[in-house]
């Protein structure tokens, strides 16, 4: 095989390669392609927003024993929705208190008031490509609720740099039609233990902690979630009894609703729903 014979076959090889990198890397999407749609889905793999054209949500008036975080949240999300400044919101705390419930109910709120706002959920596994999203989006003469459904890093992770570079938006600031909903078990976002093994081994311990802790400042609105008393959780099963027009006559709801609770070890919105479903199958009642 002569020399220009080699080169050939180089060439040939390197053409090959670059197809198949362009193939396993995605063009990016173009605005003018976004389906119209009340809510969306991004897939990384792929790049693409996928639209959503029936959300899985409960009405915001069914959520009980969070008037204050509703309350708080309704007013950022209606200020940004009318083209006004609102901030960025965590919403934390105990697990099935309704924080993800709440994003989805306020956003439905807002669409049926009239305010044309599109939820685009972010799984937290593609955080990193945040920004991106943010960059597509503020091409789109929309509003957008970017919403990250129970966020957290773990140890070693560095993919919380991206959120926050996203949220402050760099040199150009953030968007003014996006906003970013999160929802997390963590205020701070990242376990005590990541930030206590970091800080043993700077130099400086402080400087891990205070970029650890400047992520959630990223956030002008903190929404606290915390565990339900008793009233509250049966509050809940009798509004969710009334709305679907549960038959429940012959049946102790709030026993057996308690001893579901007992049962769970819990009190919370998650525990009322799923004791609702059980009790909407056994009295034949459609509730979906």
């Amino acid at each position: 095989m002569t020399d220009n014979d080699s080169k050939f076959v180089l060439i040939e090889q390197v053409i090959r390669i670059a197809e198949a990198l362009e193939r396993m890397s995605p063009p990016a999407p173009k605005p003018d392609n976004l389906e119209y749609a009340n809510a969306y889905v991004w897939h990384a793999a792929m790049r693409r927003l996928d639209p959503v054209h029936a959300i899985n949500c409960v009405r915001l008036d069914l959520l009980r024993g969070i008037d204050h975080q509703r309350d708080n949240l309704l007013a950022n999300s209606i200020a940004f929705g009318r083209g006004l400044p609102a901030n960025n919101a965590l919403l934390w705390g105990a697990r099935g208190t309704g924080k993800s419930s709440l994003v989805k109910a306020v956003h439905a709120s807002m669409m049926e008031s009239g305010l044309d706002c599109a939820l685009v959920e972010i799984h937290r596994e593609d955080i990193v490509d945040l920004p991106f999203l943010m960059s597509f989006l503020a091409q789109i003469p929309r509003q957008f609720i970017l919403f990250c459904d129970d966020l957290a890093f773990d140890s070693g992770e560095t993919s919380y740099k991206s959120l926050k570079a996203a949220l402050e938006g760099g040199i150009e600031g953030r968007p003014k039609n996006i906003v970013f909903y999160a929802t997390s078990n963590r205020r701070h976002l990242m376990p005590r233990q990541m930030m206590e093994n970091e800080r043993s081994t700077m130099i400086n311990p402080s400087e891990t902690t205070e970029e650890s802790v400047s992520l959630s400042d990223r956030f002008g609105l903190w929404i606290g979630f915390h565990s339900i008393d008793q009233d509250a959780y049966l509050e809940m099963i009798e509004g969710y009894i009334s709305h679907f027009g549960i038959n429940a006559q012959n049946i102790d709801v709030r026993h057996e609703a308690l001893s579901w609770s007992v049962g769970r070890g819990a009190r919370s919105g998650r525990v009322a729903w799923q004791f609702i479903v059980d009790l909407a199958a056994r009295t034949e009642t459609n509730i979906y």
